[in-house]
């Protein structure tokens, strides 16, 4: 029997399978799937008050992905509690929380709201591209990256995870700083920012003419980063981006991630989670790896 738990930090997760923000709806979600198989479930982003979100159309498919511009439309923490993490709470999984806001102070009010919550850890998106302010903004910048991670160790009562962007010229330095500021561990990557254009209407796809590029096509930039990261800091890491099969879910081991999130293969496939980690149960027996550990220190530099 393989043991497939991981530690992130003081949690410890069953299996490193989790689903990434955004991508999957818990109460629609377990209509197709166990939810107690999954190490842990990321919610969508929730922020202090109800957001609209960007304009329609929001999604485009593209070559090996997809771009999306939601503009992390959501009902706000109050009713993410009496709602979401309600329906969440009957299932044995970490229950992680993924934050936005515009602001630090929107932020650390969605922090207080959670700290006495079930939730059990909070992923602070500070990577989204496809919102006017917040965001990608303080994940662009270590200074900003660095004051918004301090403002919210100082008040959460959970471990956070800080969620970095790729649309950096050195994603190393920002994580550096996120842990020199108490991150309890990293997650990366986000989308990258993308556009496609329609040649015959002439005229971007998505409303907010650029949204963020996921799936396949971006998986080797992820593994990539991920190596990197992996290499400048001693906390965590969960791997995402583009993860499609078991297969992946080892490359991403064994470039240094912890855990994984499943993000765009949900929207193709809602059972794709599992699917996953069963071909990741079987790529285990295949090399006769007895844990994520062995898997890991596997790798040849």
């Amino acid at each position: 029997m393989v043991d497939l738990s991981v530690k992130l930090g003081e949690i410890t997760l069953k299996n490193p399978i989790m689903t990434a923000s955004g991508t999957f709806s818990s109460r629609e979600n377990s209509q197709f799937i166990d939810i107690n198989e999954l190490g842990a479930v990321i919610t969508k982003g929730v922020s202090n008050i109800s957001w609209d979100g960007n304009p329609t159309p929001r999604i485009a498919e593209t070559y090996g992905g997809m771009i999306n511009a939601v503009g992390l439309q959501n009902d706000g923490v109050d009713s993410y509690i009496e709602n979401e993490l309600a329906f969440l709470n009957q299932f044995d999984t970490i229950k992680i929380a993924n934050i936005a806001g515009r602001t630090i102070e929107e932020y650390c009010e969605v922090v207080e709201k959670l700290n006495t919550s079930s939730i059990d850890m909070m992923e602070i998106n500070i990577s989204c591209p496809n919102i006017k302010c917040g965001g990608i903004g303080f994940g662009t910048d270590a200074l900003l990256a660095s004051e918004i991670t301090r403002h919210i160790k100082k008040i959460a009562k959970k471990p956070i995870i800080v969620k970095l962007t790729p649309n950096v010229t050195d994603i190393t330095e920002i994580a550096k700083a996120v842990e020199a500021e108490g991150a309890d561990v990293i997650s990366l990557i986000n989308t990258l920012l993308g556009m496609k254009i329609d040649v015959h209407k002439k005229k971007c796809v998505v409303a907010n003419r650029m949204g963020g590029l996921s799936g396949p096509a971006i998986k080797p930039i992820a593994v990539r980063m991920v190596y990197q990261v992996r290499r400048a800091v001693n906390i965590p890491i969960i791997g995402l981006g583009g993860i499609m099969s078991g297969e992946d879910v080892a490359e991403f081991i064994l470039a240094g991630a912890d855990a994984v999130a499943i993000g765009t293969a949900s929207l193709i496939d809602p059972t794709a989670p599992i699917r996953i980690k069963n071909e990741f149960i079987k790529y285990m027996n295949l090399y006769k790896f007895k844990n994520i550990s062995e898997l890991k220190n596997s790798f040849i530099d």
